[in-house]
């Protein structure tokens, strides 16, 4: 089936077509310039004033409607990129292919990889605002950011003064009836280290390991959920199988995403006899599936002969193994500020390590921007042990919550009114493009919203279909009662 078949008689069409087109046009991180290009064209077909900063983030303005040109300019902001997460199993390129939606249940959904949902739903609703003629509303300024997923790129590289709006309506959370009012901010620590490999000792054979069944996921979202990390659960049981038997390790890889849960890990071993390995990494798995019954069900541990191929150094592999091993990740603390929210963690998100050596990332979030330094340093430290480079970067900051704020006051009497029943405000552990825009215009006043999204950062990844309709109704209610 065509990907446009899929959208066929979903509401709101306006809607559901754009994001039909963002389905079509491949946007990994760092690589939105075709849609970048298609959407700048596609506006400035319609008569709408366009501009693409130095960063590489799209700048679209409509003006008011009639009789509205005096009121309260609005952002609306969301990003074009998407994470790239698929299963080991899946051929698809997200360079080249477009994704392959279905329908199931009332709910948009890809199979065997991310959908894009997170945020193309809210680009997509950006979009239909800025082709709606029938709409009333002060002038927008819709601004679509890049590179939001790989490092908040675009936030960061926005120019102060460039935008002239005085309220912000971000689009990029996942739990209809809820306004989000701040959220964590964070860095990443990179590790890396080299070496010279050694050759394969004699008599010894080769074993591949796959660790694979988690669920993944959003890396702040669900990380208080304890969910498994494929990254952590592998280097534990290296660690339980080399207390029994002596290897050599040849590789070590697992997950393809610093901000997603690791579903999938691989290494790549070499022991004298493989006989009893698979025994061993049962009884492994099976202590791990009772550790996480009810949270991740499906994993499993499994070997199978691989070819052989130089070693790491033994010293080497042991400094790579006790490192990872005793590295944080997780939850390290929960928010005394705000009830049931974690404060500070860490997701050890990627590693890649070969007989040359290899790296390993950390990304670090918190509420409060000292904590997110203070988790980072521990692991610096941590790896400065064994005098391995750890390196801190990309730091940008939280999302103070203003509980005060005139447009959440706004926001939830047409919730109330529209909907009926309370709307929730909440903060959130995610890194959103808010705490950054806010730091280069100070004053503005931000409130984000969007539909029901599971699943984010992991195949699988889901939309509702009806809070897509319910999300604009809302967002055009607010834009016509702004004053």
């Amino acid at each position: 089936m065509a990907v446009a078949d899929v959208f066929a008689g979903l509401a709101p069409a306006l809607v559901w077509s754009h994001f039909s087109t963002l389905c079509s046009i491949p946007r990994p991180s760092r690589g939105e310039a075709a849609l970048r290009e298609h959407l700048a064209a596609w506006a400035a077909g319609r008569g709408l004033a366009v501009a693409v900063d130095p960063a590489g983030n799209l700048i679209i303005r409509k003006p008011a409607s009639a009789g509205r040109e005096a009121l309260p300019g609005v952002i609306l902001q969301a990003h074009l990129d998407m994470v790239c997460q698929k299963n080991a199993d899946s051929a698809h390129d997200f360079t080249r292919d477009p994704i392959r939606p279905q329908l199931r249940d009332g709910w948009l959904v890809a199979d065997g990889t991310t959908l894009g949902a997170d945020n193309g739903i809210g680009a997509a609703l950006m979009l239909a605002v800025l082709e709606d003629t029938t709409l009333c509303h002060g002038p927008v300024e819709a601004l679509f950011t890049v590179d939001e997923e790989a490092g908040m790129g675009g936030a960061r590289g926005l120019a102060p003064g460039l935008l002239q709006g005085r309220l912000m309506l971000n689009l990029d959370t996942e739990d209809w009836g809820e306004f989000y009012l701040g959220c964590a901010g964070g860095l990443d620590v990179d590790v890396r280290r080299t070496c010279a490999p050694e050759p394969l000792p004699a008599g010894l054979q080769v074993q591949r390991i796959e660790l694979r069944g988690l669920r993944g996921g959003h890396s702040g979202v669900n990380i208080h959920e304890e969910r498994g990390n494929a990254n952590k659960l592998l280097v534990r049981a290296l660690q339980e199988l080399g207390a029994d038997c002596s290897f050599r390790l040849l590789a070590l890889q697992g997950g393809t995403a610093r901000n997603a849960l690791a579903r999938e890990a691989f290494a790549m071993i070499a022991l004298a006899d493989a006989a009893d390995l698979p025994a061993r990494l049962q009884r492994i798995a099976a202590d791990l599936c009772r550790e996480l019954q009810g949270v991740d069900d499906g994993l499993t541990l499994t070997c199978s002969p691989a070819e052989a191929g130089p070693v790491l150094p033994l010293p080497e592999q042991q400094i790579w193994l006790n490192s990872l091993h005793a590295a944080p990740h997780g939850v390290k603390r929960m928010s005394q500020q705000v009830p049931g929210v974690v404060e500070t963690s860490n997701n050890l998100g990627m590693v890649d390590i070969g007989p040359t050596g290899g790296s390993a990332n950390f990304m670090v979030r918190s509420l409060v921007d000292r904590a997110a330094v203070a988790l980072a340093d521990e692991i610096v430290s941590l790896f400065a042990l064994s005098a391995t480079a750890a390196v801190k970067s990309g730091f940008y900051p939280g999302w103070m919550p203003n509980p005060s704020s005139p447009l959440l006051a706004l926001c939830q009497s047409v919730f109330s009114r529209d909907f009926g029943g309370e709307s929730q405000v909440k903060v959130v552990h995610a890194g959103l493009e808010c705490g950054i825009i806010a730091e280069k215009y100070p004053g503005l006043d931000i409130v984000s919203f969007g539909p029901s999204i599971r699943g984010a950062h992991a195949p699988g990844e889901r939309v509702e279909i009806a809070a897509v309709e319910r999300c604009w109704r809302l967002l055009v209610a607010i834009l016509a009662e702004i004053r």
